[in-house]
């Protein structure tokens, strides 16, 4: 373990009723592990401390301020865990003096397989391969486990095939498993980071990612993106239930065993085997710690708390042997951090003694001032070693070699980054393994969703649940039991398992998609009718015949991931109210009503929560649906089977605005404490909560623009006629006075929640959607988001059709859709997409989009809108045709 020693804490000091709570002392302050060191709790042998003359951690850096130098002696020293191996070291002389320029360069860039086939690898022989979230053999989102493995196989052998008498260098094939093999259709899926964190088992952890490993390995990977170990301080961040806990202490406690579960104990015979893949730990630095908990936003903090509270699960990481760092997308007071030298080299391998490579984030490279996607020597002269560039692969290689020869890259840089990774290939024994199939656990493709796996991931469900309200001891209930089971949750594998589950957002799946898995719903009917009882399903709460006993309702936030994730503020759905709607129905009906809640984060849901009887945190629970049933049902002989395990590792806030709200601030009051979390031998009735979320009105999520066919907040809805006259759309019908365009109300699915835009072909007309703000876009255009229109064709177009962006004066991009609307059913309701990448190649300004919506036509057409958005996973994409 090197030398970093994690003492264990009891977390009962929170656990307390959130009503009977007592905050922190006046003055006191959350400082991360600063605080848990003076309280004796975490020994770091070798940390600079407090020293004189510097900030104490927690203290922010004001706007427009610059960035500290950063100081490494200040941070923890670590012992690298693996001694250098001289045959090793050897081979990798050899390599690098065998090696042309370009077989140099090629080794560290990584490409994504929807842009790159066999016969590219064969002729570039890049150092790896990725999967991303929306990628897949053949550019099938749902292959097969036979079809991944005949890939992994296929580049295998393309890199490794000799050329000029030489033998080639195998390529590393990475994957986000994070909650599982999540990328791969039958796999097991396991709670997300949030849940494990509320479940404070390590061990468990460790288990996790020894089963996933072996999931990887039986389908031809050999490295996966995790863990993950931010440490999110602002919940409205859309990547906060990646991150275990807002207490550093317990990300760092769990750092070294998952990353030991995938990678086996440094030195021992096992490490790197067969059966193990490589880890990641990510992303370096800060990530959880951004202005507004904006994903890929500026940690605007002093180097001590990002040293002490973002940076806590590194030692413990490094000092396991991980193999692989990510770097953050993220920026510290202002300096991105793939290009901040002195915390990539002086502090992660300087100081912290990492001796793996560095790889970077998706295209991220391509933010730093100076750089594109193409091409970036100061990420590489930064520390960068393999450049994550999925579908820039091409461009980058080929400037990069022109770097090197150029000298803006020195050539010792480049070899530094090379023997890095070839070390660590070296270490995995992929320069001696066979083809993926033809190793120890290839073909062993009955691993996916092994019935073992499943039952460590039903354990992992159990331990997660955390329950915050049991008034009248309603939980446990009878099996014996009438239950109605109700909510869009309920039987919603999709929904249970959240974001990177099949799809990078988790949305655009079916049932089918998610063979032997077990929604909640499916677990509750087993496990009451073999009692003997009588469940029902009714999503929307409605019942026939005889009143139940008790109601399960299971709601809660949809699928997203990263920053189509992010809000604005913590009130649950605003705007929204259709789960309180049917809470309060079945209370009125006077059916005690228990409720499941699936979130990525904790929300303000005071009103939920007043509404039910006995409320349960069930986070994002996976696949394994039987664990809910298992906590929440009695044994069938009466007595408790399994009580609630988890604890709160994220504080939950009062109000909607209490953000950020961490253990130790200073003015911590929170509705539930960290650590919270109720036990059925324990018994407070919750009284009635405050249902002031500290709002006024509903804050809509970025990049939504039109929701139940009204303009959203932040956005307004425009006519311009044939004769250029503006009409500002205010209520349910209007229309231009020369009769060029109409619009009025219709109904989709309640009441006027959609628009029908009318083109009478009586000259050029346009609907436009302008928003009061400009909007920076760069984020999701690098992420592959599109312009997202739920619409329903009426009448097919009659002359050409376009549809722009405006991005301020003199700046507009437009694509051609009169074809692709043409050739969609009429009066069936779809989401077609427009790719932000395309716009962007049109000559849209992405940083500055104040126009997200403009359709114009001089021919008839008829064409409903219910909602426009960015988003991901369309029923149809619209072709990028610009003239």
């Amino acid at each position: 373990m090197g030398r970093w020693d994690v003492r264990k804490r009891s977390d009962d000091r929170q656990a307390a009723n959130p009503l009977r709570s007592t905050p922190p002392a006046p003055g006191a302050r959350s400082r991360g592990l600063s605080a848990l060191i003076v309280a004796g709790v975490l020994t770091l042998s070798a940390v600079g401390g407090a020293q004189a003359g510097h900030s104490p951690a927690g203290a922010g850096v004001a706007d427009g301020a610059s960035a500290p130098t950063v100081h490494p002696d200040r941070w923890p020293a670590v012992t690298w865990p693996l001694a250098a191996d001289p045959a090793i070291e050897a081979r990798i002389r050899a390599l690098l003096a065998s090696m042309t320029l370009e077989e140099k360069v090629a080794q560290t860039v990584q490409a994504d397989i929807n842009s790159i086939t066999p016969e590219d690898m064969a002729r570039y022989r890049l150092g790896s391969i990725l999967a991303g979230g929306n990628s897949g053999p053949g550019g099938k989102p749902f292959a097969t486990r036979a079809e991944w493995l005949r890939l992994a196989d296929d580049f295998h052998r393309a890199s490794t095939a000799p050329r000029d008498g030489r033998p080639g260098i195998p390529a590393l094939f990475g994957i986000d498993a994070v909650h599982g093999h999540n990328n791969v259709v039958g796999a097991t899926l396991y709670p997300h980071n949030i849940g494990l964190g509320a479940a404070r088992d390590p061990a468990l952890v460790a288990k996790i990612a020894a089963a996933t490993a072996l999931e990887l390995r039986a389908t031809g990977f050999d490295w996966t993106f995790a863990p993950t170990l931010a440490v999110p301080r602002d919940e409205r961040w859309g990547r906060s239930y990646e991150g275990f806990s807002e207490d550093p202490h317990v990300v760092a406690g769990y750092a070294a065993g998952i990353v030991e579960g995938y990678q086996g104990r440094a030195g021992a015979p096992d490490f790197l085997g067969a059966d193990k893949v490589i880890a990641t730990a990510k992303h370096f630095i800060g990530d959880g710690g951004t202005a507004d908990g904006r994903d890929q936003g500026d940690a605007r903090i002093e180097e001590a708390e990002l040293r002490d509270v973002h940076g806590a699960g590194y030692p413990p990481a490094i000092a396991a042997g991980v193999q692989a760092v990510m770097a953050s997308f993220s920026s510290w007071n202002g300096d991105k951090l793939h290009g901040h030298r002195g915390l990539l080299e002086d502090v992660l391998r300087g100081r912290m003694g990492f001796g793996g490579f560095v790889v970077s984030d998706w295209n991220a490279h391509g933010q730093l001032p100076g750089c594109s996607n193409d091409t970036c020597p100061a990420a590489v002269n930064a520390g960068i070693d393999m450049v994550m560039a999925p579908d820039s692969w091409r461009g980058y290689y080929e400037n990069t070699v022109k770097d090197v020869r150029a000298g803006r890259i020195p050539m010792t840089r480049l070899d530094e980054a090379v023997a890095r990774i070839l070390r660590v290939k070296l270490q995995a024994g992929l320069f001696d393994a066979p083809a993926p199939s033809q190793r120890p656990l290839g073909r062993r493709t009955d691993l996916v969703g092994h019935s073992d796996h499943r039952a460590l991931a039903r354990q992992a469900v159990r331990a997660s649940l955390v329950l915050l309200k049991n008034n009248g001891r309603l939980l446990p209930l009878s099996p014996k039991s009438r239950v109605l089971v109700a909510g869009d949750g309920a039987d919603d594998l999709a929904k249970q398992s959240g974001g990177w589950t099949l799809t990078w957002q988790g949305t655009g799946t079916r049932r089918e998609d998610f063979p032997g898995a077990t929604s909640i719903w499916d677990g509750l009917r087993r496990r009451i009718e073999a009692a003997g009882g009588e469940a029902t399903l009714s999503i929307n709460g409605h019942h026939a015949g005889r009143r139940p006993d008790v109601a399960i309702v299971v709601f809660g936030e949809d699928p997203y991931a990263e920053f189509q994730g992010d809000v604005r503020t913590l009130a649950y759905k605003p705007g929204d109210d259709a789960d309180l709607a049917l809470l309060r129905r079945l209370k009125a009906e006077g059916i005690p009503v228990v409720s499941v809640f699936l979130s990525g984060r904790p929300l303000w849901m005071n009103r939920e929560i007043n509404a039910s009887d006995a409320f349960v945190a069930a986070w994002l629970p996976g696949s394994e649906g039987d664990g809910v049933a298992d906590v929440l049902l009695r044994g069938d002989d009466g007595a408790i089977a399994h009580d609630f395990r988890g604890r709160l590792s994220f504080s939950w806030p009062r109000t909607a605005v209490q953000v950020p709200l961490n253990v130790g601030d200073a003015d911590y009051a929170p509705q539930f404490p960290f650590g919270y979390g109720l036990r059925y031998g324990e018994h407070a009735e919750l009284p009635l909560l405050s249902e002031d979320a500290g709002i006024a009105g509903g804050l809509v999520p970025h990049g939504l623009y039109l929701a139940r066919g009204a303009a959203a907040t932040g956005s307004r809805m425009q006519l311009i006629g044939a004769d250029g006259a503006e009409i500002a759309v205010a209520g349910a019908t209007a229309a231009s006075a020369d009769g060029s365009i109409a619009l009025r109300s219709i109904d989709h699915r309640a009441q006027e929640d959609a628009r029908l835009i009318e083109w009478r072909g009586s000259g050029r007309a346009a609907f436009a959607l302008n928003t009061f703000a400009a909007n920076d876009l760069t984020r999701e255009t690098n992420g592959d988001v599109l312009l997202m229109l739920t619409l329903q064709l009426r009448e097919a177009p009659t002359a050409d059709v376009w549809l722009d962006v405006g991005c301020g004066a003199d700046c507009a991009a437009r694509v051609r859709i009169d074809a692709d609307l043409g050739a969609l059913p009429t009066h069936a309701w779809l989401r077609v997409g427009v790719p932000l990448k395309c716009l962007q190649g049109a000559g849209a300004d992405m940083r500055r989009i104040d126009r997200p919506l403009r359709i114009e036509t001089a021919g008839r057409l008829a064409l409903a809108l219910t909602r426009v958005e960015l988003g991901t996973n369309p029923d149809r994409t619209l072709a990028c045709t610009t003239r």
